[in-house]
């Protein structure tokens, strides 16, 4: 039996670690949406005569080899971060809800060429098919958003498939069926509300992996091309200069890292939240 709103709600604030990872995936929410309040300068606009000046009352981060603000970038950084995050896990999980589900409630054929296609699919190494796609079309942050969706599909199916085969055993579906229901109404109606737990959980941990990756192809000039800012060029800028200017390296590192890890955090809360073994 799955927790209500009340006990998963106890449970999560009783995790600090969980409440610490929702603090900082708002907080970063509020960065993006509110960044040409919170930015004091334009993150694009060069100022040669501030070249590679240190963090200080003006540059908080400092500035990087043509002047621009680092943390004016890391804050519009933030939102490429995020929107590709979302974006990304958002065409993974819809596509994961649809396979998953064929696979997991008409069985038999079905299942088997889902779930086969599913296994080639993991043969091949993610980040490496990404960036194969992406180096055969030019850079663009649709692209990035629509490849790393296209390839991360397959843990949320075979999750949905996984419930689909409990629940489409249940009394619930049984009765349903005697009342003349058809399969749509079946699926969406009363099995993909019911089996959306565990999808909750990936999405927000896909978040995190999709971050991960859009910064690794920025960081190797496959992904958001200058001068747009993203965490991933910042953090390209930054690495000729790490002798002279350690912080254009260090500020977008450590954005990545608490952003990454505050996801990774929620998520785990809400899985532990909703795993009804845990209930006092």
């Amino acid at each position: 039996m799955k927790p209500d709103r009340g006990d998963f709600r106890r449970r999560f604030v009783r995790n600090k670690l969980a409440v610490i990872g929702a603090l900082v995936v708002l907080g970063l929410a509020v960065v993006a949406v509110a960044a040409p309040i919170i930015a004091p300068y334009d993150p694009e606009t060069p100022h040669l005569d501030q070249v590679l000046q240190p963090p200080s009352w003006n540059h908080l981060c400092g500035t990087d080899r043509l002047g621009r603000d680092v943390f004016s970038r890391m804050v519009y950084g933030a939102r490429i971060s995020l929107l590709v995050g979302f974006v990304a896990v958002g065409i993974s999980t819809l596509i994961g809800l649809l396979m998953g589900a064929l696979a997991g409630y008409f069985g038999r054929w079905v299942d088997s060429l889902i779930m086969r296609f599913v296994d080639l699919m993991l043969c091949f190494p993610s980040f490496f098919l990404i960036l194969a796609v992406i180096a055969m079309f030019p850079p663009s942050i649709f692209l990035i958003m629509a490849v790393i969706g296209v390839t991360g599909w397959m843990s949320v199916a075979r999750l949905i498939r996984a419930e689909f085969l409990t629940l489409k055993e249940r009394d619930f579906v049984m009765a349903a069926r005697s009342i003349g229901a058809g399969n749509t109404r079946i699926i969406f109606r009363h099995l993909l509300p019911n089996a959306m737990a565990p999808v909750l959980v990936s999405a927000t941990l896909g978040v995190a992996a999709a971050i991960l990756v859009e910064s690794a192809l920025s960081f190797l000039g496959l992904g958001v091309q200058p001068p747009t800012p993203s965490w991933g060029n910042i953090l390209k800028d930054g690495q000729a200069m790490m002798e002279n200017a350690p912080w254009m390296s260090i500020f977008p590192g450590l954005a990545i890292l608490i952003t990454v890890m505050g996801y990774n955090l929620l998520g785990e809360g809400i899985r532990d939240a909703l795993d009804p073994r845990l209930r006092d």
